[in-house]
């Protein structure tokens, strides 16, 4: 099993940086592929950006393409997802998830992600 949790959201200005990052419990986290949704009020949850387990792999949204990086340290069970230059669409609450299966590459479907946080919250004033 996995276990993750989010943390790094908050309360930002437009064009500022906020960095998530996202703490796994259980062995087989570095062996899985991971990703960062986020769902704003009144609308469906959306893949932001999405890594391969091993790193080597990433997507990205082309909303948040340039802007955001997503990462992982698998030697500490973490990933992270640094956000430049926030709009205030980027404003939702963020999820970090992983995927069901191991050694796969990057991920895009949601259906195929198993694991989930809490969510962390994410507000990016004007």
């Amino acid at each position: 099993q996995v276990q993750l949790v989010e943390s790094g959201g908050g309360l930002v200005q437009t064009g500022g940086s906020l960095r998530l990052s996202c703490a796994a419990s259980g062995r087989t986290f570095s062996s899985r592929a991971m990703g960062w949704f986020r769902q704003a009020p009144g609308k469906e949850r959306e893949l932001v950006s999405a890594i391969s387990w091993s790193g080597g792999s990433t997507y990205y949204a082309d909303s948040v393409k340039g802007r955001f990086t997503i990462a992982r340290d698998n030697a500490k069970n973490t990933g992270y997802l640094q956000m430049d230059s926030l709009k205030s669409k980027d404003t939702a609450v963020y999820y970090c998830a992983a995927a069901r299966t191991v050694l796969a590459t990057v991920v895009t479907e949601m259906s195929r992600y198993g694991y989930w946080g809490q969510g962390t919250q994410v507000t990016v004033s004007s």
